[in-house]
């Protein structure tokens, strides 16, 4: 098992040290190791989980779905099916904003295209 310093860590997943403290403050980041001098090391699970918690705060999860989804997961396989509806729900979510942006792009394009045609490109 290898283990990682606060600022590997950030690195590799993106959050801020400040940010990997306050998820582990709050009970996100469950079981982070110490040093014999107190400072933190993150494990792979750790790291792992992370990576995993990076994408679903990037797709919108709001902080208390991914405390729950981390509760169910700390709490083991019988949990697994409730894990899998939060991760359903969230992709259902996902899909919609998706839609939405198709919908947003496709309006962008429209208005591009209108303003080419009128003589607005860029450079002329």
């Amino acid at each position: 098992m290898s283990f990682y310093s606060p600022a590997q860590v950030s690195e590799e997943t993106g959050f801020s040290i400040d940010t990997l403290r306050y998820y582990e403050k709050i009970g996100l980041l469950p079981d982070v190791g110490r040093t014999a001098g107190g400072r933190r090391r993150f494990s792979d699970d750790n790291l792992n989980l992370l990576r995993l918690l990076r994408c679903l705060r990037d797709t919108g999860m709001p902080i208390a779905d991914m405390l729950r989804f981390v509760q169910l997961l700390r709490a083991g396989e019988e949990r697994r099916r409730e894990r899998l509806a939060v991760l359903r729900e969230h992709d259902r979510r996902v899909s919609e904003q998706i839609a939405r942006l198709r919908e947003h792009q496709r309006l962008i394009r429209h208005k591009i295209d209108v303003y080419e045609r009128a003589g607005c490109a860029p450079g002329s």
